[in-house]
């Protein structure tokens, strides 16, 4: 088997073909983030009003959730490695048009196709990288997907803080005498082309072929990926017993036989996608200067603060690559969700309790200020090494082989969904509730996603793929 812990595998190419998967998880990162330092100049530019803002921010999650849902069925059908080429040309489009947009309207359809990249992006990636992983690698190599996540969020608050700071602020002239926004959308033109190239090099996942029936070639790929570490032929036979070569995958597969009610595991799914998101992570993400200019910080801080974020992040998903695999992704959930709650409090009770200035912003003392970093912080760290990368460890390998990819793709079609309610009304909820009432919906979305996994998720660490049948539907 390729899950035995003693093999040895051919781990440097394994590491390639990961990291060139995972070139979408780093533009997903970037397209999500890119928007952080752009919003309030893309508002003056525009001249749209906060529900307006919050749609031109959150038009790229109308079209992740179309992304999400398509990606499962056609990677099902036409393979992984197809659906990630076209995800490379979406993305590229989308760089471009966002940056030449002129009006709200075109921005928003090309933020729609990028939309289409990252949902699919999100599919894809994790199911193909756990489909080519040795079960006592997968946990770690999967985790290289948040990592690749975490890395374009980074690099995206990088490029947006250094191109503001040299054009002087992000709705100023740059190179050409182009505003600075639009450059901040061209910088993914270049990863994007990368992502097109390297491509090409993958080779298909060994069970989407024998789901196919070319098992000649699933042979073939199979010794490239473990070497001389399993039996094609057993390995084979165990993959063919868990796929229907003659059924083509359908969404129906994701419901109990005869109804419509989705499978248990799918709902589980389900839920863990909606409480990824309905923690508030993304309000920090795609309205990070925003956020924190509300909370009274200039333009320049807000921005560097969203570079230290970034950092964080990276740091965490480092933290979860080295125990993902050793304390499992079940605890992970848990240690990291408990954290996350408790911060989400903190930042609830500190923005309900801070004065206001003249111009409605926040007016925190020095140590409300302190404190709300501390706690930002410590919460991006926790979401880093627990809730953002074991969500997509546990996508890529809680399914059995025959639904995965329809499954995964209504498990992040939920996330996307939660993503864009979350995103669509935080500017909306900012001007009813404020930052304190908005954070106390984010620490109970938090704590209740506690009792959830506390109750309904079971661990996957070192199980082979084949076996999830078994530990998906107990008895059958």
């Amino acid at each position: 088997m390729p899950g035995a812990p003693s093999a040895r595998f051919p781990l440097g190419y394994l590491l390639f073909l990961c990291a060139v998967a995972t070139l979408a998880g780093f533009l997903f990162g970037f397209d999500s983030a890119v928007i952080n330092g752009t919003v309030t100049a893309l508002s003056a530019a525009f001249g749209t009003s906060a529900a307006g803002t919050g749609l031109a921010v959150s038009s790229v999650l109308f079209g992740s959730v179309a992304g999400s849902l398509l990606a499962g069925q056609h990677a099902d059908r036409f393979g992984r490695k197809p659906v990630m080429l076209a995800t490379a040309v979406l993305f590229a489009v989308s760089a471009w048009g966002s940056g030449a947009a002129h009006s709200a309207g075109a921005f928003i359809l090309y933020r729609l196709v990028g939309g289409l990249g990252v949902g699919a992006a999100c599919v894809v990636a994790p199911a193909y990288i756990a489909e080519i992983s040795p079960a006592a690698l997968r946990g770690r190599l999967t985790t290289i997907q948040q990592l690749a996540i975490v890395s374009g969020l980074q690099c995206a608050f990088l490029s947006n803080f250094c191109i503001a700071r040299a054009a002087g602020s992000a709705g100023q002239g740059w190179l050409l005498g182009v505003p600075a926004w639009r450059w901040m959308f061209w910088v993914q033109l270049v990863p994007s082309a990368g992502y097109l190239l390297a491509s090409l090099f993958l080779p298909e996942s060994p069970r989407y072929l024998v789901a196919r029936g070319r098992e000649d070639e699933a042979r073939g790929v199979m010794r490239r990926l473990w070497g001389d570490s399993v039996d094609p032929a057993a390995t084979l036979a165990e993959i063919r017993a868990t796929v229907d070569q003659q059924a083509r995958p359908h969404f129906r597969d994701v419901f109990v036989p005869g109804t419509r009610r989705l499978l248990p595991i799918v709902w589980v799914a389900v839920a863990l996608g909606f409480f990824q998101q309905a923690s508030g992570i993304n309000a920090v993400v795609y309205f990070g200067e925003y956020l924190w200019r509300a909370a009274g910080f200039t333009e320049s801080h807000a921005l560097l603060i969203n570079v230290t974020l970034g950092a964080v992040l990276i740091m965490a998903t480092l933290v979860s690559m080295t125990l993902v695999d050793r304390v499992g992704r079940r605890p992970l959930l848990l240690a990291g969700g408990g954290v996350m709650t408790a911060m989400l409090g903190v930042l609830a009770a500190v923005f309900l309790l801070s004065a206001r200035g003249a111009d409605g912003a926040l007016a925190m003392t020095s140590a409300q200020a302190t404190a709300t970093l501390v706690a930002e912080h410590a919460y991006i760290f926790c979401f880093g090494a627990s809730w953002g990368p074991v969500i997509w460890v546990l996508f890529g390998e809680m399914f059995p082989n025959r639904i995965r990819g329809s499954a995964i793709a209504v498990a992040a079609g939920t996330l996307w969904v939660t993503n864009c309610a979350v995103t669509t009304t935080f500017p909306i909820l900012l001007k009813l509730i404020g930052l304190g009432g908005v954070f106390c919906l984010y620490a109970a979305a938090a704590l209740a996603s506690l009792w959830t996994v506390q109750r309904f998720v079971k661990e996957t660490k070192g199980r082979a793929l084949e076996e999830m049948v078994a530990h998906s539907f107990p008895g059958q």
